[in-house]
């Protein structure tokens, strides 16, 4: 704890009606920590809630609309102090000791060309590897999110084509998750901020990849683990706007080829999508990305 200490960190938690987790998340999060809590307009409480708040280090922007992932979590690394500047999501709880194991990984590293998450876990002790997949590839658009596919391409060999083996100790990844990604002040401010033209996911995926193309190492740290819920807010949005969430998903991975791989990839990448699409009977989703190509 001591050493932890020497190094400050700012925790930024986006809300947008989670109360109820915003609660579980905050009593998770040790108090030497600056909090900002950055809230998207919700409407379910939390302001009231959040008014409520008596901690040590916190400061609140409170939003009167969705800003989004991007805007939302770059206003608070924006407002955040610390040495170090940790996003985390409203929907999980950090177990004990994490962000001391964080702060300690990065006083010892001697290389601080560096960004880093902890393990993310579901409710039964099991790891989230999806959340640590390879930067975006055809094995994935016609694996993993094809269905028929998937029980194959999830076995190993093929795997590895999507998603970074998980191992026991310090591991380096292609991307980390947005819902809990450390770095530097001074690494934020080299990469950038979150990408805001992305409205719905892949922000993170986008830091990740400007992040590696600037010589940053992305590391998991298995020994410091936070409990995920997964998507707490999007998850609403898939039960009530199903066609809407994968609309905007794969909205999302195209903008994300088209800016880092270039026009012609995304081209390929559309096609995929479009066998993936008319092969499933997906034809609404279909349609839409024949005719919006922009």
């Amino acid at each position: 704890m001591e050493n932890s200490q020497k190094v400050k960190i700012s925790i930024v938690v986006l809300s947008w009606n989670t109360k109820d987790l915003l609660k579980k998340c905050l009593k998770s999060i040790p108090f030497y920590a600056e909090v900002i809590i950055v809230d998207n307009g919700s409407k379910d409480g939390t302001v009231h809630f959040l008014n409520s708040l008596k901690w040590p280090n916190l400061k609140i922007i409170k939003n009167r609309k969705n800003l989004g992932f991007a805007k939302g979590n770059n206003q608070g690394i924006k407002a955040a102090t610390g040495d170090l500047i940790m996003l985390l999501n409203s929907d999980t709880v950090v177990e004990k000791k994490t962000i001391e194991r964080l702060i300690n990984f990065y006083q010892e590293q001697t290389d601080k060309k560096l960004a880093f998450s902890p393990l993310l876990l579901n409710n039964n002790g099991t790891v989230q590897e999806e959340y640590y997949m390879r930067f975006p590839n055809l094995w994935q658009v016609f694996g993993y999110h094809y269905p028929p596919f998937r029980l194959l391409t999830m076995r190993l060999p093929l795997k590895r084509m999507i998603i970074s083996q998980i191992k026991k100790k310090p591991f380096e990844v292609d991307q980390l998750p947005g819902a809990a990604l450390a770095a530097s002040k001074e690494i934020w401010q080299e990469v950038g901020f979150l990408d805001e033209d992305y409205q719905f996911l892949y922000e993170d995926v986008d830091w990740c990849w400007r992040a590696k193309k600037k010589g940053v190492k992305l590391f998991v740290l298995p020994e410091a683990k936070i409990n995920h819920l997964g998507g707490g807010s999007w998850r609403k949005k898939l039960k009530v706007k199903g066609y809407e969430f994968y609309r905007d998903y794969f909205g999302a991975l195209l903008l994300f080829v088209k800016k880092n791989y270039g026009q012609k990839k995304e081209r390929l990448y559309r096609r995929a999508l479009l066998f993936n699409f008319f092969s499933r009977g997906k034809f609404k989703l279909f349609n839409y990305f024949l005719r919006n190509k922009n």
